[in-house]
């Protein structure tokens, strides 16, 4: 780790003297990519400076330990000993974390899908759950969440909702969110008390910028129809609904949630070259053979990632053997701690390879 931190030392020392360049915002691309390498090793070596600082305290507590006479004072070095040694854990994996290259997609906001799968209504209510799990977590990070298309069940759940969270960091955040989600409750309509087990489907998009995804307009099928409520029931008299069919991949988006067929079709639009861009970002991992894609970061959509189980208030993530009893507080948006594990867990496995 050392060697690693004189190295940015010196990358540092390069970057401050470009970003005083006043040439450097001649090219905004160029600027905006040495602006986020400079923020990047600036958190880096700040992190590096509270890490060695927490040392260098631990090591006077130690000497003061062993030293004094006065058990109380001893009992008090020992006690920061205690807490210095947690805080120098903590710094350390973060540190680790920081260290890793940067996934040139972590900058990018999402198109997140969100489906029911097996279980019936039970699987709609909770994938309405999760809707609203991502989206307080969202409200929390300061993010903005837009809804691009829902299938609502009369009770109250999603077969499917589709929506974009834009902010800073929103991929890194939650790219490990895709997967199965599997519950384990006492459905509302169960007058015998038995537990159930329903599953949801979760994607994770990286949304496309205009110059990711070039789509032709000879590539599309476009049709238009009358948009529906839950149910069934009409909920718009005109043709505003659209299909939008890329005809190269079989991929279809629709989209009605809009009155104006001109909003829905641009929505459609952007979740097809979110699928598209994550069809060519799959195509180039696969064929980088020294860049395995880890357990973590998979996003496997059939892989079983978590389960949320209600009688026993826990939530269990099953790729990194983390087990919580707060189920409440994380369905409110309390996701931290998960977060941060999964992301742990992948530096370590990317510095291993």
């Amino acid at each position: 780790m050392e060697e690693r931190i004189e190295r940015i030392k010196k990358r540092a020392a390069e970057l401050d003297t470009l970003v005083a360049d006043p040439d450097l915002h001649r090219d905004q691309g160029h600027a905006a990519e040495v602006l986020r390498e400079h923020a990047r090793v600036t958190e880096v070596l700040t992190a590096w400076g509270e890490l060695t600082a927490a040392r260098e305290a631990r090591a006077d507590s130690e000497e003061m330990a062993r030293a004094e006479e006065d058990e109380e004072i001893v009992e008090l070095a020992r006690t920061e000993v205690e807490s210095l040694t947690a805080t120098i854990e903590t710094l350390e994996k973060r540190i680790q974390v920081l260290l890793v290259p940067p996934d040139p997609l972590d900058q990018k906001n999402i198109i997140m899908e969100v489906r029911a799968g097996t279980g019936g209504d039970e699987a709609a209510l909770f994938a309405a759950d999760l809707y609203r799990m991502y989206q307080r977590f969202a409200e929390k990070m300061g993010w903005r969440t837009e809804i691009i298309e829902s299938n609502a069940t009369e009770i109250g759940g999603f077969k499917e909702v589709i929506y974009s969270i834009s902010g800073k960091d929103v991929y890194s955040s939650l790219k490990f969110e895709s997967g199965v989600h599997r519950v384990q409750r006492v459905p509302t309509t169960e007058s015998g008390g038995r537990i159930h087990t329903s599953a949801v489907t979760v994607a994770v998009l990286p949304e496309a910028e205009e110059t990711d995804v070039e789509i032709r307009t000879e590539e599309l099928r476009i049709d238009v129809f009358r948009s529906s409520g839950p149910g069934g029931q009409s909920v718009n008299t005109t043709d505003s609904a659209v299909r939008v069919t890329h005809i190269p991949t079989g991929l279809v988006v629709s989209c009605q949630d809009e009155k104006s067929q001109h909003k829905n079709k641009a929505k459609a639009l952007r979740v097809l070259k979110a699928r598209l861009f994550e069809l060519e970002e799959r195509k180039r991992q696969e064929e980088m053979a020294a860049e395995r894609r880890s357990q973590v970061g998979s996003g496997d959509r059939s892989e079983r990632i978590r389960t949320y189980n209600f009688p026993q208030n826990r939530i269990s993530d099953h790729r990194i053997n983390l087990t919580l009893y707060r189920l409440e507080s994380v369905l409110q948006g309390e996701l931290d701690e998960v977060i941060e594990a999964l992301k742990i867990q992948s530096s370590h496995e990317k510095l291993q390879n």
